[in-house]
């Protein structure tokens, strides 16, 4: 008797047992479900009639859309990612104007998605109407707080669809599931009919898969009139938000480079006397920001000494977090006072501490950033940064919880957030089989320049991220390209420093790593000018149009080598062919003058 009830407790321990493997199997394997778990309420709004003709169609006719469910649909209750929320709050009575003008613009709305609740995470999760499904990466979170809109278009249910942005909320997600997400600058998309989470921080993005649809649905929401497409002149990569990344750099980077090259030319080099100024130029946005930003010390947390390397990002981190808390707090603590055992205890945890007194402060940072970027990039500048910081996390993945893995997160989207300058998120292909992606930053107000350049390069960028993708490099040269661009960085400094045989050694060391680069030998060249070694420079400067005919800067110090060396007419022959590369280009005009009027 002993023996058999023993083996049944055993049999109802392998059960249990048996049907705990296969409950857990299926919350692995995320059931398909039709609509990702995108939406929350499907709904049809049409668009009026077609206007006669000859009279042009809707500009957004033949496309449907879905709007986060924190804009409100007349009709409806908006639910805000809580049902607690939509079961204390009353149908809607109006239309969110920018609902309202996308559906009379001739797109049809389909249907309200998931959001975070209370608009509060970047994560995506939501325990009350669960994680919508990552198409791009199932196993991984959406991000959020916008996570329904991201996937809805991810998967191509919709051709566009709207989010809210406060820290991240629809940048992030955009980059978690692989599609261009634009936030607006702050202020120029109206937020009337959206519910506020930080008014100082809020505003109303955009998520789509074709760069064309998402420039048709700014130009409308932006009301924006015919202009012809201004080229940018400087991309501004940012070394220090890169160096935060979890993807290599260069993965990242070199997409940016080469399709700048393939489309604005080849102007990638330093900048000093003997040369104009370069399209791509890298730059350490935190020593730029703590000159600028003075207000940015009151934030730092004693961190400065901990980690002067980003010291700057972490303390406008700090100012962006602590802005939003306090309006959030503004906003919403008396309803989550009234219900506080419905709402995620994370939330009324994070509300818990920090004095509203600061908010002055932080509308003082906010103000010196905008300042500080919109002179950076002026009209036709561009901030190059990761969106994130690599792939999406798994699903209750440990980085979900860490604070600094969320610091370092939102480090990223306060540039913009802080400045309310118009950020893009632009997908680059996959990592690890996970999508990834880069950002640009226009100054505030540039968002028809921002997206029309997101046009234009869309195409090359995508076609150089897969031409990274296939090619057969091997590791070890490309770990040595990769030595050879720092080496290249260390004598550009050395150079700005005046240091010139320093910066001699690295770019020789840049060249033995990787000779077939036309600006490592232009560079030297240049640093032996300085050292008055004519004859290195010229050598240099010829090896340098071996490898790129078309690189100015080359012959114009070459022909400066060959001015100082008595080899006047090749002197002259090398700035004329400088001017006939570059027509405008005053150095090379001014050298033939002056050697024209000493041996006419």
């Amino acid at each position: 008797m002993a023996s058999s009830g023993a083996a049944a407790n055993i049999a109802v321990l392998l059960g249990l047992g048996i049907a705990g493997i296969f409950l857990a199997a299926r919350r692995l394997r995320r059931p398909a479900r039709p609509d990702h778990g995108a939406f929350i309420a499907r709904l049809e709004l049409l668009p009026p009639p077609q206007p006669p003709p000859p009279q042009a169609r809707h500009p957004l006719t033949d496309l449907c859309f879905a709007i986060a469910d924190a804009l409100h649909v007349s009709g409806y209750i908006t639910s805000f990612g809580s049902p607690e929320w939509e079961r204390t709050h009353d149908a809607a009575s109006q239309t969110s104007p920018v609902v309202s003008a996308l559906v009379n613009g001739g797109a049809i709305c389909v249907g309200k998605t998931v959001i975070d609740e209370m608009a509060y995470s970047i994560h995506g999760d939501n325990k009350h109407f669960d994680t919508p499904t990552n198409p791009a990466a199932p196993d991984r979170v959406p991000g959020g707080c916008s996570s329904g809109s991201a996937v809805a278009v991810a998967a191509g249910i919709v051709d566009f669809a709207l989010g809210i942005d406060s820290i991240g909320g629809v940048r992030i997600p955009g980059a978690y599931c692989g599609v261009l997400a634009f936030r607006p600058s702050h202020a120029i998309v109206s937020n009337s009919g959206v519910i506020p989470v930080a008014p100082s921080l809020d505003t109303v993005g955009w998520f789509a898969r074709d760069p064309s649809v998402l420039r048709r649905v700014g130009h409308l929401l932006l009301r924006l009139p015919y202009a012809d497409v201004r080229q940018p002149r400087h991309f501004y990569i940012v070394d220090d938000c890169f160096e935060l990344s979890k993807i290599p750099a260069r993965k990242l980077t070199q997409v940016v480079t080469k399709s700048v090259e393939k489309l604005f030319g080849t102007n990638l080099l330093l900048v000093n006397t003997f040369f104009l100024p370069g399209q791509v130029t890298r730059m350490n946005l935190e020593n730029y920001l703590a000159s600028k930003v003075p207000s940015l010390k009151n934030y730092s947390n004693g961190q400065e000494n901990a980690d002067s390397k980003r010291s700057s990002l972490l303390a406008l981190c700090n100012a962006m977090r602590l802005l939003h808390k306090c309006e959030f707090k503004d906003q919403h603590m008396e309803w989550i006072n009234s219900v506080k055992a419905a709402v995620d205890a994370r939330i009324v945890s994070n509300l818990s501490n920090d004095a509203d007194s600061v908010i002055d402060s932080c509308q003082d940072t906010r103000n010196e950033v905008r300042l500080a970027l919109n002179a950076l990039l002026k009209d036709d500048g561009i901030l190059v940064i990761p969106t994130a910081l690599g792939c999406p996390p798994k699903l209750n993945a440990r980085e979900l919880s860490s604070e600094s893995y969320n610091s370092q997160t939102l480090c990223l989207s306060s540039i913009a957030s802080m400045s309310g300058c118009c950020q893009v998120s632009i997908p680059l292909g996959t990592h690890d089989k996970c999508p990834i992606s880069v950002s640009f930053i226009a100054r505030h107000g540039g968002d028809r320049f921002l997206l029309d350049t997101t046009q234009t390069m869309y195409a090359t960028i995508q076609e150089q991220a897969e031409i990274l993708a296939k090619s057969n490099v091997s590791s070890k040269q490309a770990m040595n390209e990769e030595a050879a661009e720092t080496a290249k960085e260390k004598g550009n400094a050395a150079f700005k420093e005046k240091q010139w045989q320093k910066a001699v050694n690295f770019y020789t060391e840049a060249i033995k790593l990787n000779g077939k680069v036309a600006t490592y030998y232009s560079n030297r060249a240049a640093a032996f000018l300085e050292l008055a070694s004519y004859r290195q420079a010229e050598a240099d400067c010829s090896s340098a149009i071996d490898l790129d005919p078309k690189i100015v800067k080359a012959y114009l110090r070459r022909g400066t080598a060959r001015e100082m060396l008595g080899y006047y007419k090749e002197a002259v022959e090398d700035f004329n062919h400088a001017l006939v590369l570059e027509p405008m280009n005053k150095t090379a005009a001014v050298a033939i003058n002056r050697l024209k009027k000493l041996f006419p």
